[in-house]
């Protein structure tokens, strides 16, 4: 068969190589030429920290398809160590440079995708070009190379990538020390929620120094603070962030946003309506808010099947992106989805917010285990902005969120959801139910009081009572509080009639049954939200020299 068009696409992996094979698959006749700078077209860049570790002990097994086996099953021009140099969007044709050779072409295209990806950042710091990146096959190969010589790390950020390496570098028998610059790990976590999985890593051996600046690497110590101290560092891995690799299309003279991403429409097309784009270089419309990059893997592939259908002329809008994400730390999963209660009280959003703390499965059965859920809602429409979600069975709970979400199911809906049960894998009261008929309890009137907030309710004269056992409440309790059983506080709800209080137990449940018996006698009364559990992970995570270990 003639081939009747050109299709060339800038960068493989997720996005690039998703464009290339659903527009085979579309289009027999095409020729597609897909050119990626490195030495991979497509591999498991999600694998890497876990083979750094030994988890994933074959390395080739990252290696998901070469150009070879493409060429065979896709009839794909594959070409590796191969730049785009420039586009001419008015001839429609690339220049691309042969890196093993210099030999430079210039190719036509009907269609051109954009899908270069993002960069770790290098902060500009003295000493930074001693710090490893991890991005590719190759940066894994390099850190590997340093681990086997070294004994202390240091890990420049604790985000997804570098809470993976930290974890991945403590398998390999390595001291490990994460500086962040934020007072906590994992942005897209709120400070409480983060508290969890700081206290796991901690556990095993790994050193936090949060709100903490990196400020220098030296040979064997890197620099914190401007000087204030040092820790000793064989390897340092910098994971601080990324910025798009949208030079090619910024030379084009294509529509950035201010941060430099690359802006498409719903259908990928960037503001060349020949060109497209996908994949972590390009911005996203998000589902609440501006439009901002999203750095999800599930989305690259998406739009670039995206992008092949509407080249192919039978496009399908891009949904707005969620940001749904998770990762496991020592065994913990944390999951997050959505907009943070941070972000959202910054913006000055009337908002609701639930924690929770349930057991992943029926109590009666064994291995039971506590999770830790919150929900953030909106409180005048009762759409659900967010949710975060620490423990075993946190990645079902935030799929069924996130898919209420896509769904348009409000948060009083997820009462309502019918989800699976045996006493092995939920309970009869799903968890997700549960934060369902929170959300009820609050609409028809319920008062809550967040940690953050209790403090201040104190210092405003409300009653703080801790309705937990005696037994429970000689282990900890909130300073001010007073102790009155809820199988006893019948008893003296006559006395606080007319009072303000605010009562508490251990996660919230028992003060939803004081809660309601005191309105009843007259009581103006709210549960503090989330209990001693949540207000004890909060307070703690607040009061933490940044430097603790």
């Amino acid at each position: 068969m003639t081939s009747s068009r050109t299709y060339v696409i800038i960068g493989g992996v997720a996005g690039g190589m998703s464009t290339a094979t659903r527009l085979r698959r579309l289009d027999e006749t095409a020729r597609i030429i897909v050119l990626e700078r490195g030495e991979h077209v497509s591999f498991a860049n999600c694998g890497l920290p876990y083979h750094v570790g030994g988890v994933i002990a074959d390395r080739d097994s990252l290696i998901l398809q070469t150009p070879a086996s493409l060429g065979a099953r896709f009839a794909l021009d594959v070409r590796v160590r191969t730049e785009a140099l420039a586009i001419d969007r008015d001839a429609r044709t690339v220049t691309v440079r042969a890196l093993d050779t210099g030999e430079e072409e210039r190719l036509s295209y009907d269609a051109l995708v954009l899908s270069p990806g993002a960069s770790p950042v290098r902060i500009p710091i003295p000493g930074v070009e001693r710090g490893l990146v991890l991005r590719d096959i190759a940066d894994m190969d390099r850190i590997i190379a340093a681990a086997q010589d070294a004994r202390r790390v240091v890990v420049a950020g604790a985000g997804f990538i570098g809470l993976e390496l930290a974890e991945n570098l403590r398998h390999r028998g390595l001291e490990v020390a994460v500086v962040e610059m934020l007072p906590q790990v994992l942005r897209p976590f709120d400070i409480e929620m983060a508290h969890l999985v700081a206290e796991r890593l901690r556990a095993h051996g790994v050193e936090l120094h949060l709100g903490t600046a990196l400020s220098g690497i030296e040979d064997d110590h890197v620099v914190l603070n401007g000087g204030a101290t040092t820790l000793p560092a064989d390897l340092v891995v910098l994971s601080v962030g990324v910025r798009p690799e949208s030079g090619l299309a910024r030379d084009a003279g294509l529509e950035l946003d201010a941060r430099g991403y690359i802006v498409v429409d719903a259908h990928q097309r960037t503001s060349d309506p020949a060109i497209f784009a996908v994949g972590d270089a390009v911005v996203k419309q998000r589902f609440d808010g501006d439009p901002s990059p999203v750095w999800l893997a599930g989305l690259a592939n998406r739009h670039g099947r995206l992008a092949a259908d509407a080249i192919a002329g039978r496009p399908h809008p891009a949904v707005p992106a969620l940001g749904t994400a998770i990762i496991g730390v020592f065994g913990l999963t944390a999951a997050a989805v959505g907009r943070t209660e941070r972000e959202l009280r910054e913006e000055g959003r009337a908002i609701r917010v639930i924690h929770t703390h349930p057991t992943n499965h029926a109590g009666y059965y064994p291995g039971a285990e506590q999770l830790a859920l919150k929900l953030v809602v909106d409180a005048e429409t009762d759409a659900i902005l967010g949710a975060q979600m620490i423990g075993d069975g946190a990645d079902k709970r935030i799929d069924v969120i996130a898919t209420a979400m896509a769904g348009g199911i409000p948060a009083r809906g997820l009462a309502d959801l019918e989800l699976a049960y045996a006493p092995q894998f939920a309970s009869a009261k799903d968890p997700v139910n549960m934060l369902g008929y929170v959300d009820d309890n609050l609409i028809d009137g319920e008062l809550s009081v967040q940690w953050h907030e209790l403090a201040e309710r104190q210092a405003e004269g409300w009653r703080l009572i801790d309705v937990r056992t005696a037994g429970e409440n000689a282990l900890g309790a909130i300073p001010g509080s007073e102790l009155i059983t809820l199988d006893e506080l019948r008893q003296h709800a006559e006395g606080l009639r007319g009072e303000r209080v605010i009562v508490t137990c251990k996660v919230g449940q028992r003060g939803h049954t004081a809660a309601s018996l005191l309105r009843q006698y007259g009581v103006t009364v709210a549960n503090l939200d989330g209990g001693y559990t949540t207000w004890r992970a909060g307070t703690a995570a607040l009061a933490l020299d940044p430097v603790a270990v």
